[in-house]
C-alpha cells in the first residue's frame, strides 16, 4: 500500500521478488492545467508492473472483506497517506509492516523529511515497523541511518530515502518470514 512517488521504488523493489497479490493506493486526483484525474505514481507503477490495483476511498467494510478475500501473507506500507483500521492490520498472518522516512520515534507522522530539513539535523534515515492502531508507533524491526549533507534538499533527501527505505524493507520482510527479527518496542514519552 502507498501512494506518492516516495513508493514507487519500494513498489519495484518487492515485485522482483515476491508475489504481491495486489497495489492499494489512493484514488486518482485532479492535476495539471486541465484538472485532469490522474492516477498516484504508486498505481501508474502498479499498472506498469500488470498488478491488482485497488483504490478505496475509505476502508469500510466491503474493502476489508475484498483484502481478506486476496489473503496476503503480509501488508507492506509506504507513505500510504490514510490511517487503516487496526483490524485491517490483523488479517496478514505476519501482520503489517510500515517503511517510514525517519529513525523513530523522532518525526512520527507527515512529513518526516521535510521536518528534518527544517530541523537541521545532521543525520536521519528510515525504519521499518510493525503497524498497531497509533500513528507510526509500532515496534521497529530495523533502522538505516544517512547522514544529511549541507547541501540536500527536501528533494534530494526524498529521493535518496525512497530508495533506502526500499532496500529496508527487502532486508526486514525476509527475517520476519523465517521469525529472526527482532521488534524494538519504540520510546513513547
Amino acid at each position: 500500500m502507498g501512494t506518492p512517488d516516495f513508493a514507487v521504488p519500494a513498489l519495484r523493489v518487492l515485485a522482483a521478488d515476491y508475489d504481491i497479490v495486489a497495489v492499494y493506493c489512493q484514488p486518482p486526483r485532479p492535476k495539471g492545467r486541465g484538472m485532469r484525474l490522474t492516477p498516484q505514481a504508486v498505481h501508474q507503477a502498479a499498472d506498469e508492473l500488470e498488478l491488482l490495483v485497488r483504490v478505496p476511498e475509505r476502508f469500510d467494510q466491503a474493502a476489508a472483506d475484498e483484502l481478506a478475500r486476496l489473503a496476503p501473507d503480509l501488508l507492506v506500507v509506504v507513505a500510504y497517506g490514510l490511517i487503516l483500521p487496526e483490524a485491517l492490520l490483523a488479517l496478514p498472518r505476519l501482520g503489517a509492516i510500515n517503511g517510514h522516512a525517519s529513525i523513530l520515534p523522532r518525526w512520527r507522522g507527515a512529513a518526516p523529511i521535510h521536518r528534518a530539513i527544517e530541523a537541521g539535523d545532521k543525520q536521519t534515515g528510515v525504519s521499518v515497523m510493525m503497524m498497531d492502531k497509533g500513528l507510526d508507533t509500532g515496534a521497529v524491526i530495523l533502522e538505516r541511518h544517512i547522514d544529511i549533507a549541507d547541501t540536500d534538499t527536501s528533494g534530494t533527501l526524498h529521493d535518496k530515502l525512497a530508495h533506502l527505505t526500499a532496500t529496508a524493507l527487502a532486508e526486514a520482510i525476509p527475517m520476519l518470514a523465517d521469525g529472526s527479527a527482532t521488534l524494538t518496542p519504540q520510546d513513547h514519552d
